[in-house]
């Protein structure tokens, strides 16, 4: 299976592709020449990730039997100040909201996820140090 897509220039510093159906302008920000009509490149892959893994975790859950409540993937990554300017450390926050949740079944499906199903992190985690936690409100 491959996927592929056109970057099409929408002037100034935008760019607009459509993935699945759906729009996708980025841009860059007022002081290095764009007009702000969309998010930057970068935090996308930060998107890319947490939806990768956090529909992976929701999925094996569900099979799991696993009821929550409220379920967020939070990313905390650090950018190097020398060009090309690239994440040098991505860390996931898992956050999970319900009553009783058994951790081990949350990490087990954390696990399954980050180390067989999903392709974002399988692409990230060779170029950048990972790491996660999980959080139980």
């Amino acid at each position: 299976m491959n996927d592929s897509l056109v970057a099409k220039w929408a002037g100034d510093m935008s760019f607009e592709a459509e993935i699945n159906g759906h729009k996708i302008v980025v841009d860059a920000n007022e002081e290095t020449g764009g007009k702000n009509k969309g998010p930057r490149p970068k935090p996308l892959l930060m998107l890319a990730l947490a939806g990768c893994t956090g529909m992976d975790v929701v999925s094996i859950l569900a099979k799991m039997r696993v009821s929550i409540e409220n379920f967020n993937v939070r990313i905390e990554s650090e950018l190097t100040e020398e060009h090309p300017k690239h994440y040098s450390n991505i860390h996931l926050i898992y956050e999970f909201k319900g009553e009783n949740l058994p951790v081990e079944k949350l990490q087990k499906a954390i696990d399954l996820s980050l180390e067989r199903y999903c392709g974002v992190y399988a692409t990230l985690q060779k170029a950048v140090k990972t790491s996660y936690e999980i959080r139980i409100k």
